[in-house]
């Protein structure tokens, strides 16, 4: 494996394994200073988010899905501190062509963009299907939740043959499918449209051989590396956020 040029961007304010950092240096270098974001499940709209830092930005908007009702409460409530920028949805997002809760068609009731520049999923599960069945919007950046305990030449979808979350290569050969190309792994997969992949100015290396971007922290790691881990991902906001959220007896 090599090392990312994008990894030493990983910082948390509210994301777990250094999203903030890495969206912040790609829209920058994308020139991006003012858009729309998409998230689910996104509990409260703080914990663990990986768009809550974008929406602290005046210039920003966003979408927040959520089906726990507990939970959606709680958003509903951060809604209301964003002056109409922050639209919440209490739903669980669909895969099935046949629902009326598909991603494409929740996105169709709020004020969001048919092309967007942020889209997170993560919903412990379907994402691999929920992104695949996605095709009305097309999202400039997408960060989607994988199986990292596994390593790359593996391809098993979740929920095929017992198969828990998606492998980095199934999730890199539908992002390379629908027009995307991988820039960088957290954990979750970070991937970056085409049309906009050249002005990020990354190692030919890096996109050629996608799956040598994949980091090695959750393979067979040891409790004492895993407590590491957490504890460097950890920031005042996140550790506040997490302690509101244990008080509340709902937690991760």
């Amino acid at each position: 494996m090599v090392d990312s040029s994008l990894q030493r961007f990983r910082r948390n304010l509210y994301s777990q394994n250094g999203e903030d950092g890495v969206v912040a240096e790609l829209l920058k270098r994308l020139g991006i200073t003012t858009g729309w974001f998409c998230e689910f499940g996104a509990w409260d709209g703080r914990y663990g988010s990986n768009c809550y830092a974008l929406l602290l930005r005046k210039n920003w908007w966003g979408v927040m899905i959520e089906g726990v009702p507990t939970r959606f409460k709680l958003l509903q409530q951060l809604a209301t501190k964003f002056d109409g920028r922050l639209h919440a949805v209490e739903t669980f997002v669909s895969h099935d062509a046949s629902s009326s809760e598909t991603l494409d068609r929740v996105l169709a009731r709020t004020p969001i963009p048919r092309e967007f520049e942020l889209l997170s999923i993560d919903i412990d599960g379907f994402d691999y299907q929920v992104w695949s069945s996605l095709e009305r919007y097309r999202p400039i950046i997408v960060i989607i939740e994988i199986n990292s305990s596994i390593l790359p030449g593996l391809e098993g979808v979740h929920g095929e043959n017992g198969q828990q979350l998606t492998t980095f290569s199934a999730m890199l050969k539908l992002g390379t499918g629908k027009g995307y190309r991988l820039v960088a792994h957290t954990g979750n997969m970070i991937f970056v449209r085409d049309d906009y992949v050249e002005k990020l100015g990354l190692p030919p290396a890096e996109l050629d051989r996608p799956e040598k971007l994949f980091i090695e922290e959750w393979i067979n790691p040891t409790a004492l590396k895993e407590f590491r881990r957490k504890l460097s991902g950890m920031t005042p906001q996140r550790a506040l956020v997490k302690l509101q959220n244990i008080l509340r007896g709902d937690h991760k």
